[in-house]
């Protein structure tokens, strides 16, 4: 750039005083200017020199060099050595020369995940002199070992889904800048942890050693840890302060261990005041754990062998909004009334897969969500939601709910309810009094055989029901029914006994499902009610050609499905007609 400038005011200059100078003069100036061209030109080829870069691979003035998913099988040698990106994952690379590699002084990130690297081909020292060295990526390959020795530099190791069984001293120890550590998914034991692995390493943050071989928390973890995965190991015991220095910790993860009540004391998670998720799921607990920290927003209990929740275990908690309990072995008997007494946060509860007897007493409050399916409950009492007036979804199917066991005033109280699932129960009839509020109800899989009198009245907000495999047929649903219902937009009444269409079906309909069921002709009016339809089912009849109007579709501008096939009389004619054609051949 300076060159150029240069011979533009030299030119100028010239321009200026030709008139003035003598033939020698100009000769000898453009003999400069000849000169001044020559090194400019020598200045634009040494800068335009194309950057070394290995084959397939993309390098930037930067040092970023990506080697990603080349097929390389070795390491490559000719790598610029201003390199501080290094992408070499999804490649075959089974070793690293010590040589090839500390040429890169300036190494910030190593990417070698995906490959197929051993611990025989990684040496002992292999990366301790990269004093730069902050992100090292060595996930999915095949190392047994830990690397012996990593800088001091280093922010972030991923050695997951390996097969190491040994972590050295100096592996992760005297790491001043160390922040996140991952490991999981590799053949960990105890006996491959030193006590002291992160001496001297007091800032990790992210430790995630999951889906290995542990029976005990490790020892000494840093003091700075705010997530900790321990997931689908062998923990059989928490040790006696395992967690007491771990005073920002906010996300624990101990799921799908063997831990016990008796391989914990009541102190084991009392100092954690700043967990806000704790999963305990898939252990070997047999009541709710004592002493749990009152920042908790969700708590993860299911698929343990939890009983009873005592009076006072949970009302400490008081920012906690997700419960989950669902398989586990409670019966509404061994829920304390008190049991949820001032979760005033608590939005969502998960009881699935229990042994509930009957809707438990002394529901939270404040619940939104209450899944209860897959009980043994067998009705509804006209109290059992009287204080759960912010309810909006309740699932209390594939119970043993009973229409004679659902008190007409037991839903009097959730005004809020959007969402009812009822089905694969024992209901033989629609019930009365359902929340005028609903917007979806699921029915499927009962034993229904009427829709009495105004069990769907001022249900104007209803936009689905769903009651399919059932028993209905077109003189069991009282006259006007469907009217009621104004902003219907899905009908789903597959599987019943209905020999024809339902009349006066609501004008906002869009989807009406009727395969599966008796019906064996649709007049001309079968649709006149219902302009909006894009979807009509109705294969798994007994339709023939002659029984279907071309007429009754006339008007359904909107209409995108039709499912007529696999009605019985279709299937006799259109075999009827191949063997007519197959003898006139």
């Amino acid at each position: 750039m300076r060159l150029c400038s240069l011979a533009l005011l030299f030119t100028l200059l010239l321009i200026s005083s030709h008139g003035v100078r003598g033939q020698d003069e100009e000769e000898e100036e453009e003999e400069e200017e000849e000169e001044e061209e020559k090194e400019e030109n020598h200045f634009t080829s040494v800068t335009s020199t194309p950057l070394e870069c290995p084959k397939d691979c993309t390098c930037t003035q930067e040092g970023v060099v990506n080697c990603a998913g080349v097929d390389l099988k070795e390491f490559p040698v000719d790598l610029p050595e201003n390199t501080n990106h290094l992408s070499l994952q999804n490649n075959r690379i089974e070793e690293i020369p010590h040589e090839d590699l500390l040429r890169l002084h300036g190494l910030e990130t190593l990417n070698l995940q995906n490959n197929r690297l051993t611990s025989r081909g990684l040496p002992d020292d292999l990366f301790e002199q990269l004093e730069n060295l902050n992100y090292l990526y060595l996930a999915n390959n095949k190392l047994t070992l830990a690397p012996r020795f990593l800088p001091s530099s280093l922010i972030s190791a991923d050695f997951a889904a390996n097969f190491i069984t040994k972590i050295y001293i100096r592996t992760f120890g005297h790491k001043p800048n160390l922040r996140s550590v991952y490991l999981h998914n590799n053949k960990l034991t105890d006996a491959g942890l030193p006590d002291n692995m992160f001496n001297r390493s007091d800032n990790v943050e992210i430790l995630i050693m999951s889906s290995n071989f542990l029976r005990h928390v490790p020892k000494n973890l840093p003091p700075a840890l705010y997530k900790l995965h321990l997931k689908n190991n062998k923990l059989e015991k928490i040790p006696v302060g395992a967690f007491t220095h771990l005073l920002g910790l906010r996300e624990l993860y101990l799921q799908n261990n063997f831990i016990s009540n008796e391989g914990m004391n009541n102190e084991t998670f009392m100092n954690l005041n700043r967990l806000e998720y704790l999963d305990l799921s898939s252990n070997n607990l047999s009541h709710i754990p004592s002493g749990l920290p009152r920042n908790i927003v969700m708590l993860h209990l299911e698929k343990n062998s939890i009983r009873d929740i005592s009076n006072n275990l949970l009302t400490q908690i008081k920012n906690l909004e997700y419960l989950l309990l669902h398989n586990n072995k409670l019966r509404a008997r061994g829920i304390h009334p008190g049991a949820f007494t001032g979760l005033k946060k608590l939005h969502t509860l998960h009881m699935y897969n229990n042994l509930l007897e009957k809707i438990p007493a002394g529901l939270p409050r404040r619940v939104k969500t209450l899944m209860l399916l897959h009980n043994q409950i067998t009705g509804i009492s006209k109290d059992d939601f009287a204080t759960t007036y912010l309810l909006e979804d309740l699932n209390l199917r594939y119970n043993k709910i009973m229409s004679s066991a659902v008190h007409k005033d037991a839903f009097r109280k959730l005004r809020l309810l959007k969402t009812l699932e009822l089905s694969g129960n024992f209901l033989r009839s629609l019930p009365h009094g359902l929340p005028k509020n609903l917007e979806i109800l699921r029915l499927n899989d009962n034993e229904i055989s009427s829709i009495p009198q105004d069990t769907l009245a001022g249900m104007s907000k209803l936009k689905e029901l769903y009651m399919k495999n059932n028993k209905l047929k077109i003189s069991s649903i009282y006259t006007g029914a469907w009217v009621e219902l104004s902003s219907l937009q899905l009908l789903d009444l597959s599987g019943n006994l209905l020999s024809y269409v339902p009349p006066d079906l609501p004008e906002n309909l869009e989807y009406l499902y009727l395969q599966n069921n008796k019906i064996s002709t649709v007049p001309d009016s079968a649709f006149q009610s219902t302009p909006n339809l894009k979807g009509i089912f109705l294969r798994f009849n007994t339709l023939t050609p002659e029984s279907v109007k071309e007429s009754a579709f006339e008007g359904l501008e909107k209409l995108q499905v039709l499912d007529i096939e696999n009605n019985l009389a279709f299937k006799v004619t259109k075999k009827k007609k191949e063997e007519e054609t197959e003898i006139e051949d």
